[in-house]
């Protein structure tokens, strides 16, 4: 076998050659690396708003949009009355009757961005279990709180939502009382204001939903009897878990464009480098010939040329993930109901160092074929 030493030797006999390889393979596996990783944390993000102990009641017809849904002001205490094994914090129902809505919020004279307000009572915190309020207070009358990335979604900067601050909305002035968080859900992005004076804002006289926590197992059987009989309601029940599936299957579609537009471009760039790799080992044709001349068989010769393509693989796999670790890992990214958070974990680690590795073997096949498939007269005799 030829000596590894010569292989790598071969890296830095045409540096450009190789700096141009690198760069297009690093090209490839950072955009498959960011398209697993935008998948996966859309997905992971959307599941986990969800909570398994969680039934949200809506309007019958609006199962996969709670905005579109609207049902009747206290409809919490017919459900209460009507359901058992409802979860209690100090004696008192874990019910939240919350309105969902869709409107502008002005943080800044010259920026206006739309956000998705949530009307709620302080119930919602025994419903919503991964909120935690980090700063200030429970808002009150004239008074909002914010998620963690909500600036992120309203496109402004963190200090724009500081406590203290003022937004627009509707044309009344709010004041930011409290930052909250629900790491890893799509509340992180959302404002949060007093049921009522939503309901004011907007001028509705509806509920969105009724969220409840339920600690007995049969309570969702019971709920859905409940909405089939009481048809005057117009009701119907949807395990919390359920609801977000139904999102993420919403955004499905939007997932594959992201993964065809990376093929799409790493195709172009593969082939890119395919054709350098050509050129670079059709350049050295005469020296493979020597190789064998000498005593080393053909599969010694292509097993160093794959040796040498791998190194350059495995090298861009190494600045890619370099890349996606201290660079990438942690950008939010905004989309119509949220906020999700790039995390290249083990499993988008392993994607990249696959690629990169697949890169360097199927990128050597071609080549060292045209490269090693004429005779060794042939080979020595080409220009």
């Amino acid at each position: 076998m030829i000596p590894l030493t010569y292989t790598l030797r071969n890296l830095f006999r045409r540096p450009l050659q190789s700096v141009q390889l690198i760069a297009g393979s690093l090209l490839v596996t950072l955009l498959l690396m960011l398209a697993a990783s935008i998948n996966q944390s859309m997905q992971k993000t959307l599941k986990n708003s969800g909570n398994e102990e969680n039934i949200i009641f809506l309007s019958a017809g609006s199962e996969e949009s709670i905005e579109r849904s609207e049902i009747s002001f206290g409809m919490e205490e017919i459900i209460d009355g009507n359901l058992e094994h409802i979860h209690t914090v100090m004696n008192q129902s874990a019910i939240s009757p919350e309105v969902h809505y869709n409107g502008m919020i002005k943080a800044k004279k010259d920026h206006e961005s739309q956000a998705l307000i949530r009307g709620i009572q302080h119930q919602a915190l025994w419903v919503h279990k991964k909120v935690r309020l980090l700063d200030g207070e429970f808002p009150r009358t004239g008074e909002i709180m914010v998620g963690r990335l909500a600036y992120h979604k309203l496109g402004l900067q963190i200090e724009d939502l500081e406590i203290g601050k003022y937004v627009e909305f509707n044309n009344e002035k709010l004041k930011v009382s409290g930052i909250f968080d629900a790491k890893g859900t799509v509340m992180e992005a959302e404002i949060w204001m007093p049921l009522l004076d939503l309901m004011t804002y907007t001028q509705r006289n509806s509920l969105s939903c009724v969220v409840i926590s339920f600690d007995g197992r049969d309570t969702f059987a019971d709920a859905e009897v409940f909405t089939k009989t009481r048809l005057d309601l117009e009701l119907v029940a949807l395990k919390e878990v359920d609801y977000y599936q139904k999102i993420s299957t919403f955004y499905a579609p939007i997932r594959w464009m992201t993964w065809i537009s990376a093929f799409l471009i790493s195709i172009g760039a593969f082939m890119g480098g395919l054709n350098t790799l050509f050129a670079a080992f059709t350049s050295r044709i005469k020296e493979f010939g020597a190789l064998q001349a000498i005593g080393f068989s053909r599969f010694s010769v292509f097993f160093s040329l794959l040796q040498e393509s791998v190194a350059m693989g495995m090298l861009s796999t190494l600045l890619s993930i370099f890349t996606g670790i201290f660079i990438l890992d942690g950008i939010s990214f905004p989309f119509s109901i949220g906020v999700f958070t790039l995390d290249f974990n083990h499993p988008i680690l392993l994607t990249g160092i696959i690629s990169g590795l697949s890169l360097g073997i199927i990128g050597a096949l071609a080549p060292s074929w045209k490269c090693l498939y004429p005779t060794l007269p042939e080979t020595l005799r080409s220009s």
